[in-house]
């Protein structure tokens, strides 16, 4: 793979402006999304960017590289050509989002809250907070991210249990089943968590019926968005099969002031913070592909397996 031009594009395409610098022997294109044509395709041997443009084409592209963990935007409605390699970043995502989860975790398993409303009521009633050993908690996906999040909680004493697409056995997790078998594991979680990658598969995934097998779980997703049907969420927290939902991702991005989930009780939304790509780890993350590409390595940790969509 000969990789001479290069597009960079996207929310941070000023701040990788100093891979120019770094890599002073290929040419590089630095554009905001909208001043992307289709004949940058047809100029470009390589595109970097979060997302495809509106305009995107794989026109001359060899290597696509998303700058993100998640690469649905890519591979959704679009037949992938063969020949274009995609990969992405893989950087402190797994700790960042693990981080994220205990903090909301551990805030709940402190009755934090309700400590805090008492303070304001100026009253004094002690009770004693749950130990996180004492937690079941089922994570949906067992790859990297999965993983690390499991790995931090197991570090707590918590009983973590996984759900994977072949429910393939993993020595992170207490046991592993298959999606089609998630109900049985679901009425005895403390917790669920999503980290899935979005697919045919976990389209909609969360709805009405997988959240029916829930028994006053916290719900935290921190997967993708349209993993979940909204409505459904709503619902369950109603009929208190889900007793909070934290919430990170969504089908639509920014989320619109007209949805139900602002204002439903017991929810928690941050604006998909969870795991922002930092610049370095942009940078790092491009630059270490683009090296083994150019020592012609062919197994790559960071390449996407595209009929699986991660």
């Amino acid at each position: 793979m000969d990789i001479r031009k290069i597009i960079v594009t996207g929310r941070m395409y000023k701040d990788l402006e100093t891979l120019s610098t770094l890599d002073s022997t290929r040419e590089y294109l630095f554009l905001p999304e909208e001043e992307v044509s289709s004949s940058h395709y047809d100029w470009a041997d390589a595109y970097v960017a979060f997302k495809p443009t509106a305009s995107f084409h794989f026109g001359k592209l060899q290597w696509v590289h998303a700058l993100g963990a998640g690469v649905d935007a890519f591979l959704n409605n679009r037949e992938w050509k063969q020949d274009v390699l995609l990969t992405r970043t893989i950087g402190s995502f797994g700790q960042k989002i693990a981080e994220y989860c205990l903090s909301y975790i551990l805030s709940d398993v402190q009755d934090q809250d309700r400590f805090g409303q008492l303070q304001a009521n100026r009253e004094w009633q002690p009770s004693k907070p749950k130990l996180m050993s004492e937690l079941k908690i089922v994570v949906f996906g067992t790859g990297t991210i999965g993983r690390e999040v499991t790995r931090i909680l197991g570090s707590l004493g918590v009983t973590v249990c996984g759900i994977s697409r072949s429910g393939e056995p993993n020595a992170h997790f207490h046991s592993v089943l298959p999606i089609a078998e998630a109900a049985s594991m679901l009425p005895h979680a403390d917790w669920v968590i999503n980290t899935l990658p979005l697919t045919e598969a976990t389209e909609l995934l969360f709805d009405s019926h997988l959240f029916s097998y829930m028994s006053g779980a916290g719900f935290i997703n921190v997967g993708r968005g349209a993993s979940v049907n909204e409505e459904a969420l709503v619902e369950a927290i109603t009929r208190g099969q889900v007793r909070k939902a934290v919430l990170d991702v969504f089908r639509e991005e920014p989320l619109p002031a007209a949805s139900p989930l602002w204002t439903a009780s017991n929810v928690i939304i941050t604006p998909h913070i969870s795991a922002v790509t930092g610049v370095d780890e942009a940078v790092d993350g491009f630059l270490t592909v683009l090296n083994y590409l150019e020592r012609g390595e062919e197994q790559l940790s960071q390449a996407v397996n595209i009929s699986r969509g991660y």
